[in-house]
């Protein structure tokens, strides 16, 4: 028999070794945040009614007593205690029972009900980052975010300063080095409060030095004839001579230039002497070249000048030891 459009039609009915292969599932914030403070009876009765709203069932309270072997006044102590702390809300004649995850998350930034202008903005900002908290649970961890996350990205907050955008950056920069755990991104959102990242021209500023760093690495690297990376405390001197003292590749070449005679390279020589023109309040290119200028002059006129002390008391000398020498021929 062949059946036509018209003639098509599905039944679904669930099967019943259904329910012995079913899960009901609890998230992992009910055992952190709701078990320890609810008693055992209550904790009985959650589990029961969630069990039950999986499926769309009704029950009587009287039913629901009876089937947990709890008495009435235990069932509605249960229900009033998991609706004073959000977790099932009252509709009609039923309750609704809520997500455990969403609440956690609206408790850190859902805003407070507020009067003042600063309260508003406050909580206008705290919208803002749920709908960021939100995308970067779509964008970066399937919508499955694990509930950890919520506070730390709140600590962050609080800690950085960052911005919602900065906030979001981060999570991107991390997310497309395939290192988008814990512990790199903290050190990652470190790293930029260490330069006083917080807003997203603060962050694209910063991005702009360090590629400006990267390069006069590169040319150091080439310059000296360095084949192999540049250890750790190389790439420290470097950014101490870019952004401690501002100084760019042209002011460090005349540093470069002096190893020439050098044999062996050393970075230790090189912060010395760029040390040594910071202290000395020189901020071009011109002022340092100048001021080699004339500590040469110095140094020359220094030379002549003992050289011409050498000359005199040599000639004093001389003279001095005349009259001994007359004295012994007279004698």
């Amino acid at each position: 028999m062949v059946l036509t459009k018209g003639e098509i039609f599905m039944k679904l009915e669930q099967n019943d070794e259904a329910l012995l292969f079913s899960c009901t599932k609890l998230p992992d914030v009910f055992f952190s945040e709701y078990l320890p403070q609810a008693s055992g009876d209550f904790i009985k009765v959650y589990l029961y009614i969630l069990f039950l709203s999986k499926y769309g069932k009704d029950i009587k309270m009287n039913d629901l007593a009876k089937k947990l072997s709890l008495s009435f006044p235990i069932i509605q102590e249960a229900l009033k205690f998991w609706e004073d702390i959000g977790v099932i809300t009252k509709k009609g004649t039923g309750f609704i029972v809520n997500n455990l995850q969403e609440i956690e998350l609206r408790k850190l930034y859902k805003p407070n009900v507020a009067l003042s202008i600063e309260d508003i903005e406050k909580n206008q900002k705290n919208e803002i980052r749920v709908r960021l908290v939100e995308t970067i649970n779509n964008s970066f961890f399937q919508g499955i975010m694990s509930p950890s996350w919520y506070a730390d990205i709140d600590l962050w907050f609080n800690k950085f300063g960052f911005d919602e955008q900065v906030m979001m950056a981060l999570f991107n920069y991390c997310f497309q080095r395939s290192a988008l755990h814990r512990n790199y991104v903290q050190v990652v959102a470190e790293a930029w409060a260490k330069h006083n990242v917080k807003t997203f021209s603060d962050l694209e500023a910063y991005y702009q030095k360090q590629e400006s760093a990267q390069k006069i690495e590169k040319a150091i690297q080439k310059k000296l004839g360095i084949s192999r990376p540049l250890t750790e405390y190389e790439k420290g001197y470097i950014q101490k001579w870019t952004e401690d003292f501002g100084y760019d590749l042209s002011i460090i070449e005349i540093a470069l230039k002096k190893t020439t005679s050098k044999s062996t390279i050393s970075f230790d020589y090189l912060d010395k002497l760029i040390t040594s023109w910071h202290d000395c309040d020189l901020k071009t290119s011109d002022e340092i070249q100048n001021y080699m200028v004339s500590l040469k002059n110095q140094m020359k006129n220094k030379k002549d000048f003992e050289q011409k002390v050498k000359y005199n008391n040599y000639e004093q000398r001389t003279y001095n030891n005349f009259d001994n020498l007359y004295a012994n021929k007279q004698n």
